[in-house]
């Protein structure tokens, strides 16, 4: 991808940012960094997916052009609620795709979680945008045909994952071909020391409880089963056309080196940084510039003691799913998403066991037909298959606990 072809119109000026997920953990870091910087950046699009009222209060804040609500049945409250105001309103998962490409927009920040994300970067890209990215879903399941889309566009993207920054930003001012390999770094989550045996036994709250990050539900559940790592190898592949062979996990307890980079000459470069979203969305927002920020600096001294280990595969099989799912492409990334997607949904709700999470994602890659050359409309169809295929399966493991 290239990295250095975007030109904005306003590049001196506001810059007009719209916030697919206004309302969550990075919607709403990025809606801090708005209001840290008022003259450089306006949220002039914020959508949610049921959250209205929170919608409400930042639209109230911000002042944006347009609110979206995923939710339908929310429309009516939230469009009373901001009836005083000069605020477009509209409600809808096509309502949210249409206003990715508002012509307004400079930047579109993807923060929504999970597959729902896809097709509004594809509209974003399709309108020539920025994409702060930070759904990952969108290369899991469509980074081929992602890819594709940016050769064809105006559009790039800039990753906003901490790992995907760090990546980009060890990468500036080298060339790819010098770089041998990429080093992905993980916490490991709250179940790094603990044994297959104990995983069977812990809690939605345990897996809730991570040691470093403060994230949304879903994305800190993927943290816990490494699956969120398998997906950011995935991304890294599609963002960084670098082979999943030449990507490395590492596993960091301490979450200050965020990502690194090794080269043809032996040498390795790292960005380091407080466990802190606001560095790598503030980064994406202003690139080419680093903006200041009275945020405290990474103290060397308070963290003497950075350790590095290999992963577990045995322990967490959903990271070793993403590699079997890239190596086979097509539609199988789409299909583990799903599968997980669903999974994690029923973990959250209590219906199954953490450990059956690697189960019904191993179920329904085995159940659902695979295809090697896919269009995103036959992504639609294997998404849909898939979820149908996972939720079967896990019907069968609720009953089988009760």
């Amino acid at each position: 991808m290239n990295y250095n072809s975007y030109n904005s119109d306003n590049a001196t000026g506001t810059i007009e940012v719209g916030i697919l997920g206004s309302t969550g953990s990075i919607g709403t870091q990025t809606l801090d960094i708005v209001s840290e910087y008022p003259a450089r950046f306006r949220a002039s699009l914020l959508t949610a997916g049921k959250n209205w009222r929170l919608l409400a209060e930042q639209a109230r804040k911000y002042l944006p052009r347009r609110v979206v609500i995923a939710d339908e049945t929310a429309y009516p409250y939230l469009r009373d609620a901001l009836s005083d105001l000069p605020v477009e309103v509209a409600a809808g998962a096509e309502a949210i795709a249409e206003a990715a490409a508002m012509p307004e927009l400079d930047t579109v920040v993807t923060a929504m979680v999970g597959y729902s994300g896809l097709i509004p970067t594809v509209r974003a890209i399709r309108g020539g945008k920025r994409i702060a990215l930070a759904n990952k879903e969108t290369l899991v399941v469509a980074g081929e045909i992602i890819t594709r889309l940016l050769e064809e566009s105006d559009s790039e993207i800039v990753p906003v994952d901490s790992e995907h920054s760090a990546i980009f930003q060890c990468l500036q001012g080298e060339s790819s071909r010098r770089a041998s390999k990429i080093l992905l770094t993980a916490s490991g989550g709250p179940f790094r020391t603990k044994s297959r045996e104990e995983l069977g036994h812990v809690t939605v709250a345990d897996a809730l409880n991570h040691p470093n990050w403060d994230m949304g539900a879903k994305v800190t559940i993927d943290s816990a089963s490494m699956m969120n790592k398998g997906f950011e190898m995935i991304e890294a592949k599609w963002l960084f056309g670098c082979p999943a062979d030449k990507i490395e996990i590492v596993v960091h307890p301490q979450s200050i080196v965020h990502s690194m980079v090794e080269f043809n000459d032996g040498s390795i470069k790292a960005q380091l940084g407080l466990p802190d979203m606001h560095i790598p969305i503030r980064y994406a927002l202003a690139y080419p510039d680093r903006l200041p920020s009275s945020t405290p600096a990474l103290s060397l001294p308070h963290y003497a003691n950075l350790t590095f280990e290999a992963p577990d595969y045995d322990k967490f099989p959903m990271l070793g799913f993403a590699f079997d799912a890239i190596r086979m492409g097509g539609n199988m990334p789409c299909i583990l998403n799903a599968a997980n997607e669903i999974a994690v949904a029923a973990f959250l709700r209590g219906e199954i066991s953490f450990t059956s999470i690697p189960i019904t994602a191993q179920a329904t890659m085995e159940r659902t037909p695979f295809e090697t050359t896919v269009s995103l409309e036959d992504l639609v169809e294997t998404n849909r298959e898939a979820r149908s295929i996972a939720e079967q399966q896990i019907r069968r493991l609720s009953f089988n606990r009760q």
